[in-house]
């Protein structure tokens, strides 16, 4: 194969005009000898290290998400409770001055 190569690279030399195609060819006989000069890998010759399994880590993890979901429920059952004692409130003013507001037209007609 190398004998090829440095035939074909001496026909790049020694042609006469200096054209793009011969400059590309040229740069393609020199890619050429690289490659083959460069040795081939085989590929990864080593394992990776398995990583040992860690008990701990996970249950602390799983405690934590645990935790952290109990808590999130709590808030949430603070929230919806709250929220309706807004809602009692609210409707609590309604019929008390609802209750005022005729009293007091019943209070303006006697008079």
């Amino acid at each position: 194969m190398s004998d090829a190569l440095d035939k074909a690279e001496a026909a790049v030399r020694e042609a006469s005009t200096d054209t793009a195609a011969v400059q590309l060819a040229f740069a393609a006989m020199e890619l050429a000898k690289l490659s083959a000069q460069q040795p081939q890998h085989q590929g990864c010759q080593h394992q990776a290290p398995k990583p040992e399994f860690n008990a701990k880590k996970w249950l602390t993890i799983g405690g934590l998400a645990i935790v952290g979901g109990c808590v999130a429920c709590a808030l949430a059952l603070a929230f919806a409770l709250a929220s309706i004692a807004v809602a009692i409130g609210g409707t609590c003013a309604t019929v008390c001055l609802l209750v005022l507001r005729s009293m007091w037209r019943d209070f303006t007609k006697t008079r």
